[in-house]
């Protein structure tokens, strides 16, 4: 073999290694980014479970978590027709709140006011009128739980256990869109807060207090006091008032206002 067919057939060999070099290349990039999208993929898979983790049960078998003792007031609570009063019967003002157990901004409510209100309350300022309102039936999957979750704490209150129920509902309180609590979680987390009640169970199973409910809804939407100005309908919820006039959230000390 001549060096003219030498050097030919080393840059034949020469241009196979090239095009073999950059062919290993290739499939180690594609190695990498498949592992790397594998990797995203696990993160975000974990990421999911942890996220599920963290949200509150609703299963029927699971308890619903207690409020921290400090959250909840230490005061009588008693059912008055479809409301709950707590509080002193020396209290010098009584204040009416409207809430529904799967409102998100209550849920924020009770979060900034709820020490406030548990140590106006417990030093006899004033004694809260909760009417808790069926007003977001529509806003969980399966619809109805505003309806079942104000019903159980009106079957609670008979027992005098509303306050640790309300504030447990409030410190877990299920996503708007989400299926709420269950009959079943609702009748275990009553007897976990003491109900005793023999007739305790069928009174959230058979939603005892819906009609009531349903009334309270009607007379809250048509209260002048709870109507906006411009559009004349119901606020919403969280709304509070006291003699006759509605109270301006947006003011940070309407309740040491109130309680003076």
């Amino acid at each position: 073999m001549g060096g003219a067919e030498r050097s030919a057939r080393k840059k034949k060999q020469a241009a196979r290694a090239v095009v073999q070099a950059r062919s290993s290349g290739s499939d180690r990039t594609k190695v990498i980014a498949g592992i790397a999208v594998v990797a995203v993929l696990a993160v975000a898979v974990i990421g999911y479970v942890i996220f599920q983790q963290m949200k509150p049960s609703t299963s029927g078998t699971d308890a619903i978590p207690l409020a921290p003792a400090d959250h909840t007031i230490s005061a009588p609570a008693v059912r008055d027709g479809s409301t709950v009063l707590v509080g002193k019967d020396t209290a010098t003002a009584t204040v009416d709140v409207y809430e529904d157990f799967l409102c998100p901004i209550c849920g924020t409510f009770e979060k900034t006011y709820g020490t406030d209100i548990k140590k106006a309350v417990e030093d006899g300022k004033v004694k809260i009128r909760y009417n808790i309102l069926p007003m977001l039936n529509r806003a969980s999957n399966p619809e109805g739980y505003s309806t079942e979750s104000a019903n159980a704490a009106l079957c609670v209150a008979d027992d005098g256990k509303f306050n640790a129920f309300h504030a447990a509902l409030f410190n877990s309180q299920p996503e708007e869109g989400d299926a709420g609590y269950t009959k079943d979680q609702l009748i275990k987390l009553g007897k976990e807060v003491g109900v005793t009640s023999a007739s305790f169970e069928s009174c959230v199973q058979n939603q005892t207090y819906k009609s009531q409910l349903d009334e309270l809804m009607s007379k809250t939407s048509n209260d002048p006091v709870l109507k906006d100005g411009e559009t004349g309908r119901f606020r919403g919820t969280p709304s509070v008032a006291s003699g006759g006039k509605l109270v301006d959230l947006d003011n940070k000390n309407w309740l040491s206002d109130l309680a003076r």
